[in-house]
């Protein structure tokens, strides 16, 4: 599942009138790129969620037939449902295994072949990379590939991860983060975390992007 619906007001006046997920690196739209790496990496089916101008990335990516991927759709309308409850609508559409989630405003170089099975007692796996300049401090530290929060968090969360459906049990579909649910599974020892080395980007305001061009 590639989320795509945050309004991108960060990234205004270029988001206006676009999507974020739609702006241009290197030739292409972001989404696009995540596409392609899906693709190769041996995947075949996509949920991607929209809100802001979504029906923009509807006309852009089609069914996904142009990038050897079925791509389905998950409208939010005006009011994006953040990360917990736009995953929670989707949960229909993603079936009752454990799913990639990629935000669409990231760029990296991350090879999604190297994505790992869930063990049956984890509930996520979080893909981390360290903590850019911009940030304050991090979101998370990894010790023996166990994610933990403690006073010192090293590493930012990269936007890829996977989940096990069961991380949303009981919930409605309405605005809310998967953070508490996240922050709860990581009490219990129930999320591991790799380590991402290669290149990675969070495309949050127009200088990003221009530093990425």
């Amino acid at each position: 599942m590639i989320l795509a619906a945050g309004y991108g007001k960060r990234m205004l006046p270029l988001t206006e009138k676009l999507p974020k997920p739609l702006l241009h690196v290197k030739g292409k739209a972001l989404i696009e790129h995540h596409l392609d790496n899906l693709a190769a990496a041996g995947f075949k089916e996509v949920v991607i969620n929209h809100g802001h101008l979504g029906h923009m990335i509807e006309d852009t990516l089609g069914d996904g037939h142009k990038f050897g991927l079925s791509i389905s759709y998950s409208p939010e309308g005006p009011v994006p449902l953040e990360t917990g409850g736009g995953m929670t609508k989707a949960l229909p559409l993603l079936g009752e295994s454990p799913f990639l989630i990629v935000n669409a405003d990231i760029f990296c170089d991350y090879d999604f072949t190297r994505i790992p099975t869930l063990d049956i007692d984890v509930d996520a796996h979080l893909v981390l990379v360290n903590t850019p300049d911009y940030k304050t401090c991090g979101d998370f530290s990894l010790r023996d590939g166990n994610v933990l929060e403690d006073e010192s968090p090293t590493l930012t969360y990269s936007g890829i991860a996977i989940y096990h459906p069961r991380i949303l049990n009981g919930a409605k579909v309405e605005r809310f983060s998967i953070i508490p649910r996240l922050r709860k599974a990581i009490e219990s020892g129930r999320v591991r975390g790799t380590f991402h080395r290669g290149h990675w980007s969070d495309v949050g305001t127009p200088e990003r992007l221009l530093q990425l061009q």
